[in-house]
C-alpha cells in the first residue's frame, strides 16, 4: 500500500529542528517537558533506573505498570493492555476488526493515521462530519446513523483532537448501548483526559462495549517513553490484543515502563504542572482571538491543549504559518489535517514567552492582512 504523505510529520522535520529558527514552538500537542531527573525526582521514593533489567517485557505489559494505569480509571489491572504509545493500540485494534470489505466509522477532522492505518489493514473508512457551524459538536445520534451493517469499529476522540470539544459519559453511554445492538463495538480516544476547562467528565473507560485507549505523550507529557494503553473489559478480545501486540513489537521497553509506573504513579504532580501552564496560556489565547475580529475565529476548546482556528477569509492558512515560522513561532498549518483554512496551536507547552509569541503572531497577521490600512487580497 503506497501510504499519503504524513504532513504533519513533514511540517515539524522541517521546521522543528534544530536548524530551524524557532523561538517559541505553538505546534506542540503536549504539556511541559520534563526530564529525566526531574521526573524520578518526584514522590517519596528514591527511584533507581539503573538497576532494571533490561529483557524482554510482558506483551501485555509489567503488572505495576498496569495497576497503575488500572488506577487511573478505577478499573480491574486485567483490563489493561499496554501498548507503545496510543498508535500502536489503534493499529493492533484495526488489526484485529478486518474484514474484507468492512468499515471502521471515523471522525472528520480527526487525527490523521485514524484513516491511513484502517486502510492499510483493508478497511474502508466511513466519516461523520463534525461541523465548525455547529461548534465541532459531537452528535451521537448523527454517529449511530452513520454506521452500517459492515461497519466493524466506530471511533470517538474526546476531548477532541483538533477541536477540544466533548462527548460526555452519559452520550458515550447511549452512544454504546446503541452500536452494542448493532454489534459495534466503540473505541474512546482519551489521549486528552482529564484536562478540563469547565466540569470535568469521568472516563469513559468502564460502559459496556466501550474500548478506551490512551497514552503518556499529550497529557502527561512524555512522549519520549512511546507507552500508550488499551483499556478493555472483554476478556476474549483482549487475548486476541495481546496475541496481536506479541507480533507487533512484542512487548516494551522495561526501563520506559518503570519510568511510566513511576510517573503515573505521581501523577498528581505532573497534571498540576500542565494544568498551571495551559489555565494560563489559555486565558492569553482567549484574550487574542479577540483581539483579531474579521480575521480569525475558532471553537474555543473545551478541553485539552490544543486550539483548532481558522482564517475567515477562506484562504489557505500554510503561508500565514510559513511567514510566523520566519518570524521564530511555530503552529500547524490546518492542511495537514485537511482543513487548509485552519492552523493548530498549542497552549500547554510553554510556561514562558506565549505571550511574546501571541504579540508575533498578531504583528504577522497585520502584515499579511493589512497594506496601508486595506486588507489584502
Amino acid at each position: 500500500m503506497q501510504h499519503a504523505p504524513y504532513l504533519l510529520d513533514q511540517w515539524l522535520a522541517k521546521y522543528g529542528s534544530s536548524r530551524s529558527p524557532i523561538l517559541y514552538d505553538l505546534a506542540s500537542s503536549a504539556g511541559p517537558t520534563w526530564t529525566l531527573r526531574e521526573l524520578l525526582a518526584l514522590g517519596n521514593e528514591a527511584v533507581n533506573v539503573s538497576e532494571v533489567v533490561l529483557g524482554d517485557a510482558p506483551p501485555d505489559g509489567d503488572p505495576d505498570l498496569r495497576g497503575v494505569i488500572a488506577a487511573l480509571y478505577d478499573v480491574d489491572p486485567e483490563w489493561v493492555v499496554v501498548t507503545s504509545g496510543a498508535s500502536e493500540a489503534i493499529a493492533i485494534l484495526l488489526c484485529i476488526s478486518a474484514q474484507p470489505d468492512h468499515n471502521v466509522l471515523i471522525p472528520n477532522p480527526a487525527f490523521t493515521p485514524f484513516e491511513v492505518m484502517a486502510q492499510a489493514w483493508g478497511l474502508q473508512t466511513r466519516r461523520y462530519e463534525l461541523s465548525r457551524d455547529n461548534g465541532y459538536r459531537q452528535d451521537t445520534d448523527q454517529i449511530l446513523a452513520a454506521s452500517d451493517h459492515k461497519t466493524v469499529l466506530t471511533l470517538v476522540n474526546t476531548p477532541h483532537n483538533l477541536a477540544g470539544t466533548i462527548l460526555s459519559r452519559g452520550k458515550i453511554s447511549e452512544l454504546a448501548a446503541g452500536l452494542r445492538d448493532r454489534g459495534i463495538p466503540l473505541v474512546v480516544d482519551e489521549a486528552y483526559h482529564p484536562v478540563y476547562f469547565g466540569t470535568a467528565e469521568r472516563s469513559a473507560a468502564g460502559i459496556e462495549n466501550v474500548i478506551v485507549i490512551g497514552d503518556m505523550s499529550k497529557t502527561f507529557s512524555l512522549p519520549g517513553l512511546r507507552l500508550g494503553w488499551i483499556v478493555d473489559p472483554d476478556g476474549r478480545r483482549r487475548k486476541r490484543i495481546v496475541e496481536a501486540r506479541s507480533y507487533f513489537t512484542m512487548g516494551s521497553a522495561p526501563l520506559l515502563e518503570r519510568i511510566g509506573t513511576h510517573a503515573l504513579a505521581n501523577r498528581n504532580a505532573i497534571l498540576a504542572r500542565l494544568r498551571s501552564v495551559a489555565s494560563a496560556n489559555f486565558t492569553k489565547l482567549a484574550s487574542f482571538m479577540e483581539s483579531q475580529p474579521g480575521i480569525l475565529s475558532w471553537v474555543k476548546p473545551q478541553a485539552g491543549t490544543i486550539a483548532f482556528p481558522w482564517v475567515m477569509d477562506g484562504r489557505n492558512a500554510r503561508p500565514i504559518c510559513m511567514a510566523l515560522a520566519d518570524a521564530g513561532v511555530l503552529v500547524v498549518p490546518g492542511d495537514c489535517f485537511r482543513c487548509p483554512d485552519h492552523f493548530r496551536v498549542g497552549f500547554a507547552a510553554r510556561a514562558k514567552g506565549f505571550d511574546v509569541a501571541l504579540s508575533i503572531f498578531s504583528e504577522t497577521l497585520r502584515k499579511e492582512y493589512w497594506v496601508s490600512g486595506h486588507a489584502k487580497i
